[in-house]
């Protein structure tokens, strides 16, 4: 099912850059409003957890493909994953099956001695890209508050920020 959401998570990635680009030029122009760094903050937040959910899906999508091409079909054993991954043949002949993961991505190739390989090294940069923007996120937002409440207090106070 994820691999039908991957899709659209992959066609959406142009429309977010578009978007990004359009707002950071946006600021950079003359004539922006007096609360625009608040407005920023919140619209960076929101587009790093955008970019968070996005990788993911896109992830979960690689995972749920991976697995699927494993159990079914003429040429489903070993995993194609598996061989495919960059492996010496010798490897490949204890190959015995594999392992899903979804928090956090991974496919796993599993040995007979009960070893495992990564079927591909781009499960650990999505992870990390997804960990590196979920976390942008959460710092955006509580600077975004931070601002809020700068501004509050210096609007008590009379003063203009």
């Amino acid at each position: 099912m994820f691999v039908f959401l991957a899709l659209p998570a992959l066609l959406a990635i142009p429309v977010w850059v578009v978007a990004s680009v359009v707002k950071f030029v946006s600021v950079a122009l003359p004539g922006r409003r007096a609360d625009w760094s608040r407005d920023l903050l919140r619209w960076c937040a929101a587009m790093a957890a955008a970019a968070a959910v996005g990788l993911y899906v896109l992830g979960l999508g690689a995972v749920q493909l991976s697995a699927h091409e494993s159990e079914s079909g003429a040429s489903s054993s070993p995993a194609p994953s598996c061989r495919d991954a960059d492996v010496d043949e010798s490897t490949l002949q204890h190959l015995v099956g594999h392992r899903t993961s979804y928090v956090p991505l991974r496919f796993d190739c599993v040995l007979d001695d009960g070893t495992t390989y990564p079927s591909s090294n781009g499960y650990a940069w999505l992870n990390g890209l997804t960990a590196a923007f979920g976390v942008t996120a959460g710092v955006l937002v509580v600077t975004a508050g931070f601002v809020t409440e700068r501004r509050a207090r210096a609007h008590a106070n009379g003063a203009s920020v």
